[in-house]
């Protein structure tokens, strides 16, 4: 029986989980010089349920107004600072996701609305989980999309830093038979043993001499990943002049994903996390909760934009949460679980510049059970058409098992080469 194995690094440190066969990779590892035309996907994750209506303003329907007294974003005005950021004379973003206006202008942003999950469920971890394994309603899924993606697109020279996660665990999305690496931070990454580095040096050798193949090839494997990391250096590789990302998590986070970029880890596939999306109370409009979450992942995108700007025509950037809110505000001031949301999508090869999806309105008789956006694009063809026309995936069929990937149902977000 064949073991899953997957590298972890937590809290700074790498640990190895469970035991297989020696991969490939690492016997070519030291002839390996991982190029610079490895297509790349980052992938942001807002846990927690964002409020895509106030994200992305639907600004000429009168019941967004009717339906959201006190948390409604005001139409563009000109000379405003205060109001929606005008993309198409229907759509404006939210005055805190200014950074990212020039993005769109340049046609690296692209908005898709009234996209989601299926499923009807308001419940965070289902929705969480179905969006991450890409089987909406089935919860026996073993491994996740993301995952199912590196299986079916073998790449030659793989590096172990193919596929990380920025945090302390390795995501569903990423979970699965190829390996994967969570690393809560560069700096430190190392063996975790809780002693000096002489001790080590100790487990390097038992682990190298050891005469169980199993156990001696997977001792390798996690000192020759540290020494590779070690060699590779990111950290040598600072923003680019006059790029400051956000101070936080999602800010730290972003900017370790661009230095493994810079520094020619073989990066491929790369997941984040930003929380604290989940506003029942005082959700806030201009100002507030919401508008804090938006200025900070505005502020973070735009930066990782600007710093991989040399890198940009092979990197698309994609944001995902796993429902969105009630149109209608409650009576706290904040809004409920919903359903259908928006997401965001940049990046070099993305058509840009415009807002993708068959917008459903807001009217009663257009809600999705009398209070929610309806769902018009279905996730997975979002994540589709990312995986096949931007990762080149040929096998997209088997990334997401029972659902019909039918490219006539594509976007259009990605341009084709």
């Amino acid at each position: 029986m064949r073991c899953d194995r997957r590298f972890v690094i937590r809290n700074g440190s790498l640990a190895l989980v469970g035991l297989g066969a020696v991969p490939s990779f690492l016997q070519r590892l030291t002839l390996a010089s991982p190029g610079a035309t490895r297509k790349i996907l980052i992938a942001i994750f807002q846990r927690g349920a964002s409020d895509g209506l106030n994200v992305v303003v639907p600004f000429r329907e009168p019941r967004y107004y009717q339906l959201r007294p006190s948390i409604a974003i005001p139409a563009p005005k000109t000379g405003q600072q205060d109001t929606a950021i005008d993309l198409d004379g229907q759509f404006g973003l939210h005055p805190a996701l200014q950074p990212m206006e020039a993005l769109f202008r340049s046609r690296h942003l692209a908005v898709i609305h009234a996209v989601g999950s299926p499923d009807s469920t308001r419940s965070h971890f289902d929705a969480q989980d179905y969006m991450e394994t890409a089987t909406p309603g089935v919860k026996s899924t073993d491994d996740g999309w993301l995952n199912r993606h590196l299986q079916t697109a073998s790449a030659k020279d793989e590096s172990p830093f193919r596929a990380i996660a920025v945090g302390t665990g390795l995501p569903r999305s990423l979970k699965g038979r190829a390996p994967a690496l969570a690393m809560s931070n560069i700096r430190s990454f190392d063996l975790h043993t809780g002693r000096a580095s002489a001790l080590n040096s100790t487990f390097e050798r038992l682990y190298g001499a050891s005469s169980d193949t199993l156990l001696g090839g997977n001792g390798r494997e996690t000192f020759e990943a540290i020494r590779f990391l070690k060699r590779i250096d990111p950290e040598r590789y600072q923003p680019e002049a006059g790029v400051e990302y956000p101070r936080g998590r999602l800010g730290s986070s972003l900017r370790q994903v661009a230095q493994l970029i810079k520094a020619g880890s073989g990066l491929e596939v790369a997941f984040v996390e930003s929380g604290g999306w989940d506003h029942h109370v005082a959700e806030g409009g201009v100002e507030g909760q919401l508008a804090n979450r938006l200025r900070e992942l505005g502020q973070g995108l735009s930066a990782l934009g600007r710093d991989l700007e040399k890198d940009l025509d092979r990197i698309v950037i994609l944001t995902m949460s796993e429902f969105g809110r009630t149109v209608q505000e409650n009576g706290s001031r904040g809004t409920d679980h919903g359903h259908a949301n928006c997401m965001l999508v940049l990046g070099g090869p993305v058509a840009g510049g415009k807002v993708y999806g068959q917008w459903p309105g807001l009217n009663p008789e257009q809600l999705f059970e009398g209070r929610d956006l309806a769902l018009t694009t279905d996730f997975r063809d979002v994540f589709g058409e990312t995986v096949q026309n931007h990762l080149g995936n040929r096998k997209v069929e088997r990334v997401f098992p029972g659902y019909d990937i039918d490219p006539r149902k594509f976007c259009g977000f990605i341009r084709r080469s």
